[in-house]
């Protein structure tokens, strides 16, 4: 696995903005009226989705979302949304249904590219049913699925995660901190496993995680503020950053919005040039230039979508070029301490910082133990990911997003952010209409992290 690869694990709010698309003609429940509502208004999304249409996705939203959805992440939104989604995910097969009652279903589906997706969907329990969200989740393993029952309060919620994070720590397969939140409420907040495994340093409340991929979350606000400043637009292509770009072409046809929505044909920086670096001489956004950027574009800009770290990277340089600092600093400035993110940052990997946990994992490790994770970390990580964070500072900077000291377009349906390498994982999960926040971090390879927070997010009390 790639470092820094995402765990996608989102919230159902979120992923129903990004992926509701086309109609049907009648109503969901017209075609199998025998069916639950939720089931038969996700059959009704299937079909939709694969239809393509951007009228037809139009109008499916508008016909089949409860109002109080649509205020959340408007019509138009979630139709941006929906063609990165098309290009990325293709279609969606029906596999089988994996849990279902009147109001929520969950079921297994197929996507166009090969990826295994469970779909979830909510509906309202008054007549007629329409959706409330659409959770999607990648599924690693589809024979081993597991959708778990809502809690009934906070209480439950708590005494169910503390006996199942002890057991997964017995086990072996979680070392980390888990936080839940209700608005700003801490409602559970523990630490399990251990930071240095040499040492005998247990894992604090307070530790700080690398983060992976969730660092690109701070670099798209941070390009949005830029924007809003003046400093750039989405339209301008890389060249007027980048004049020296060392692919002429995606310097010229790719723009920042490529770069944002992940379809600018750029590809990854970790591959073959990556391994045979000395890592510990990746230590500025430059010095990651020369392991991707003179390939070839994967596809014409706006025509397909694949996720790129190599995109992520060069928008930090264009932060570099637009702010006048160096991207390190503009973020500390102007995204961490106006959140009142105290510890986060992106640490040298020799760099001595207190409180710090090793990632540990699988790879190269004897049967049966773990290896810390240095054969893959860079010198220090970069706009694309690998900073450093706390539960703590995490739920700073969700709040600091409800309360728009951070502003992103189209959260009004909540956040799902996640980030995976070796002896790495993190995700974070926020529903606005519940004012639910779940963080988890560890240092552990994926999915132990994502796997704690679908587990979680599925207990959600409703």
């Amino acid at each position: 696995m790639s470092p820094y690869n995402r765990v996608i694990v989102l919230l159902a709010a979120a992923c129903a903005a990004i992926f509701m698309s086309a109609p049907v003609v009648g109503t969901a429940q017209d075609a199998k009226s025998q069916e639950p509502p939720a089931t038969a208004r996700l059959k009704a999304y299937i079909q939709a989705f694969n239809s393509g249409d951007q009228e037809q996705m139009k109008a499916f939203l508008e016909a089949h979302f409860a109002a109080s959805a649509l205020k959340e992440a408007t019509v138009e939104a979630r139709l941006a949304r929906y063609q990165g989604a098309k290009l990325r995910l293709r279609s969606f097969k029906l596999e089988k249904i994996v849990s279902e009652s009147p109001f929520r279903t969950s079921l297994l589906a197929k996507a166009g590219n090969g990826d295994n997706v469970l779909l979830q969907a909510s509906v309202e329990k008054e007549p007629p049913h329409k959706l409330i969200s659409i959770l999607m989740e990648f599924v690693e393993d589809p024979t081993n699925i597991v959708v778990p029952d809502p809690k009934a309060d906070d209480k439950e919620l708590a005494s169910a995660v503390r006996a199942y994070l002890e057991e997964k720590t017995q086990a072996g397969e979680f070392s980390g901190v888990v936080l839940i939140a209700k608005d700003a409420e801490v409602l559970f907040h523990e630490a399990y496993g251990q930071a240095d495994r040499e040492k005998n340093v247990p894992n604090r409340k307070d530790t700080k995680f690398n983060l992976g991929s969730i660092n690109k979350n701070f670099t798209k606000a941070a390009i949005l503020q830029l924007e809003r400043q003046g400093k750039l637009s989405l339209g301008d292509p890389i060249e007027k950053f980048l004049p020296d770009y060392p692919n002429p072409e995606a310097a010229r046809k790719v723009t920042i919005r490529h770069l944002l929505d992940m379809t600018s044909g750029i590809g990854d920086f970790f591959g073959r040039r990556y391994e045979a670096t000395p890592k510990e001489k990746i230590r500025t956004l430059r010095d990651y230039l020369p392991l991707f950027a003179d390939l070839p574009l994967e596809f014409e800009p706006g025509t397909g979508n694949r996720y790129s770290n190599g995109g992520y990277l060069v928008l930090g340089l264009i932060i570099e070029k637009a702010s006048g600092l160096d991207y390190y600093t503009y973020v500390r400035e102007n995204i961490f301490k106006p959140c009142g993110m105290r510890n986060t940052d992106s640490f040298a990997r020799d760099e001595n910082v207190p409180n710090l946990a090793k990632g540990y994992t699988l790879d190269g490790a004897a049967e049966g133990g773990r290896v810390q994770n240095l054969a893959t970390l860079p010198g220090r990580g970069s706009s694309a990911g690998g900073g450093y964070s706390t539960a703590e500072d995490m739920l700073k900077y969700i709040l600091a997003l409800k309360e728009k000291k951070i502003v992103l377009p189209d959260i009004g349906a909540g956040l799902g952010i996640a980030g995976g390498a070796p002896g790495i994982n993190s995700a974070v999960e926020w529903d606005p209409r519940s004012g639910y926040v779940v963080i988890v971090l560890g240092n552990f390879d994926p999915p132990a992290a994502g796997r704690v927070a679908r587990r979680i997010v599925g207990w959600l009390p409703r």
